[in-house]
């Protein structure tokens, strides 16, 4: 795999390494360093040859057309490669959200258990269940706002099955603290570990484990047992609790606060482009304003981290920032016609509509099928592009 770290790109300030600096070069950089055969047969290790690239398309630096349209510049893709299938995911859980909109908050289907936990074991949120491949995923998120999908399942599968969490509580405490948390992905992610999205649980265990991740390796403890074992702790069992409480706890990072808006000048000019978190790409010319809605983030919380990653682009990009509704955005902005990126995260994708917002849609690779499709496979077969040759099937 390619030395991301060697690039100029992600050096900070200091010649230290900065894993995901705001900037749409570092995010054109990841996609740079993407090898598509490489990824295809590591991927699913924990030190394998993985993009990095979520950041930058949850929060729109780029775009998965951008993505495959950059890759294609120097590999041979098709639609059966993994990269290819893998973005496809990304785009089937938006499909799922534009249709079923707030209702991706509850759970399709009834779960596999009768009774969870309303809210995180502390154990866990402090990284001391004594499970070292739980510890070291909740360690490894807390440092780095990134996590390897296979330690997302892994612990989204712990806390659910195991320790008999609401997904709903796990889905919201991962969000807080990933830097490419996205409300349809990660929180159908959760649906589909806790079997509500499919009506299948996902279960994985200390082989498992060893295969994928032997740095993490877990005998010994509740994971070190058979699926059909594991299936039963999971339909029937009680909460397995701590394996052991040796471990020292580490502090949750706390959440930020939303900013108090910039003092700047009105705006003279005929339009304004509202820049919000989920936008941080190229701009078009003209004046550009950051928007942070606060109703959304008062419901889904980011710490304090996410908070500097969006904000390091918008003080960059943009010539200052405005919080508010959509009201608050006429009072600020007076009579000037708003653009922006369209969104579904709730707030933002009201405030748009109120405002009278002339609304950029997000552009997708792959078709938006008229109704829900019921499985990936579905949704696959429906959009999947069919090569011609002589002929690129991307966009």
């Amino acid at each position: 795999m390619t030395d991301l770290f060697s690039d100029p790109h992600f050096a900070d300030a200091t010649g230290g390494v900065a894993d995901f600096p705001a900037t749409v070069a570092a995010a054109l950089a990841r996609i740079d360093a993407i090898q598509p055969l490489t990824y295809a047969r590591t991927r699913n290790h924990i030190d394998g040859a993985v993009s990095r690239v979520s950041p930058y398309l949850t929060h729109g630096f780029v775009d998965v057309p951008q993505v495959i349209e950059r890759l294609s510049q120097r590999c041979a893709l098709a639609p059966e490669d993994k990269i290819v299938f893998e973005l496809a995911w990304r785009e089937y859980f938006h499909h799922l959200w534009r249709h079923w909109g707030d209702d991706i908050f509850e759970s399709r289907r009834p779960p596999p258990a009768a009774h969870y936990a309303p809210a995180m074991p502390q154990d866990v949120v402090e990284g001391r269940t004594g499970v070292p491949v739980i510890d070291q995923a909740v360690r490894t998120l807390y440092r780095t706002g990134y996590l390897h999908n296979h330690a997302r399942m892994w612990l989204a599968s712990y806390v659910v099955h195991l320790r008999k969490t609401d997904w709903r509580a796990g889905a919201m405490w991962m969000y807080r603290h990933l830097l490419d948390g996205d409300l349809a992905s990660n929180t159908l992610s959760w649906q589909w570990v806790a079997g509500t999205l499919t009506g299948k649980p996902y279960l994985f265990n200390a082989e498992n484990v060893e295969r994928y991740a032997p740095q993490w390796t877990s005998r010994d403890t509740v994971l070190d047992a058979g699926y059909d074992a594991l299936d039963q702790l999971a339909r029937h069992g009680g909460d397995c609790g701590p394996h052991s409480l040796r471990a020292g706890a580490i502090g949750e990072p706390p959440v930020g606060a939303v900013l108090d808006p910039d003092n700047w000048s009105m705006p003279q000019d005929d339009e304004v482009w509202l820049m919000h978190p989920w936008s941080l790409g190229c701009p078009p010319q003209g004046r550009v304003i950051g928007w942070i809605e606060p109703s959304f983030h008062e419901r889904f919380a980011w710490n304090e981290a996410r908070w500097q990653f969006v904000l390091t682009r918008m003080r960059e990009a943009c010539d200052g920032i405005v919080v508010g509704d959509a009201k608050a955005l006429h009072r600020q902005l007076g009579g000037v016609r708003l653009m922006t990126m369209q969104t579904h995260n709730p707030g933002y994708r009201e405030a748009i509509a109120e405002a009278g917002m002339l609304a950029e849609p997000v552009a997708r690779q792959f078709d938006d099928p008229p109704r829900a499709m019921p499985s990936f496979t579905r949704f696959w077969q429906s959009v999947a592009p069919k090569a011609e040759v002589g002929r690129p099937w991307h966009r």
